[in-house]
This record gives structure tokens, sequence and C-alpha cells, in this order.
């Protein structure tokens, strides 16, 4: 599935779901690589043990122009405290996402998703989609589009998966 280009118009709603099954569900694995370099691979399983903020973007993508500053901005503030932030990029064509990134460049891990499976995988219904996982690999917020008033909401919540310790598996 190729997220289609009709979905930028939800992403001005700003609608903010929440995981809030009991058992949250588990981030799937997507085959991705870099954007910068397509032979590396980005596994997000290899991220475990870590707050993970997977961002789905695309270059048609307004709002998500207006995402990138924040984001590096969280990048920059919580990295060290063990954030990593991965954004997938779902442009059909790699020179647009380039494109995209010369203008609004990222200081986070840029992955991309050739084969247009992973933006169903997270079921993603609006352009940016923002996943929040915690150090287990469950998916513990949902962000639908971008609303820089949110952007406190979404700190405060990075701040709480980060002070909270990893449970071992059962």
């Amino acid at each position: 599935m190729r997220v289609a280009r009709g979905v930028a118009a939800l992403a001005a709603i700003g609608v903010l779901a929440h995981a809030q099954a009991a058992d949250p569900p588990t981030v799937p694995d997507c085959a991705l690589v870099s954007l910068s370099d397509t032979s590396r691979p980005v596994p997000l399983s290899d991220l475990r043990g870590r707050v993970v903020l997977v961002d789905f973007w695309a270059s048609w993508c307004a709002p998500c122009a207006k995402s990138f500053p924040y984001l590096n901005g969280l990048d920059r503030a919580y990295r060290d405290r063990g954030l990593t932030i991965v954004g997938i990029n779902v442009d059909e064509r790699p020179e647009d996402a380039r494109r995209f990134l010369a203008r609004f460049p990222a200081s986070f891990t840029i992955a991309a998703d050739r084969t247009g499976q992973c933006p169903e995988r997270f079921d993603v219904r609006a352009m940016p989609s923002s996943f929040l996982v915690d150090r287990n690999g469950r998916i513990r917020h949902v962000q639908l589009g971008f609303r820089s008033e949110e952007a406190g909401v979404m700190r405060q919540r990075i701040e709480a998966l980060l002070d909270e310790p990893r449970r071992s598996s059962p």
C-alpha cells in the first residue's frame, strides 16, 4: 500500500490517538533501508532497549516540513537519554525525499520503505504519523498529523517513557 496524497488533508486535523490497550501492540518490523545508503538495512527490532519515535513522512506533506525542526530538537534534547528517532520516508521516488531533506535536513535516522508495506503494518492514516515506542518495543502513543501546539504533550510522553525501566520479557 502506498500512502495516498489525499491523506495529507487529514494531517491538518492533528488527531492525537493513544495506544490504550492493556497490552499495547509490538512495533512491527519492516524492510527498511537507509535513504543515504540503500545497501544498509535499518531494522527497528535492533532498537529494543531504547525509546523510539517512528515518524512516517513524505516530501509532498506540508505538515512534515513543519515537523522536521521539532524532531531535530527532540533528537538533540533526548538522544543522550535513550531516544532514537527514525523518520520513514514513503515517497515512491527517492529523489523526491532527497530534495525535501536538502531543504529540511534531519539530524535523526532517515529510512526508506521501498516495499510500501511498512505504512500498512503500522496502520498509518495520516502524514505525518508518529509512533512512540517504549524500551520493550511496544507502541505506547500514536500522533496523527503535526500541530506545534501539541509539542509539549509529546515531550512529556517521551520523558515519561525515558523514565520507565525496561521490563523483562516473560
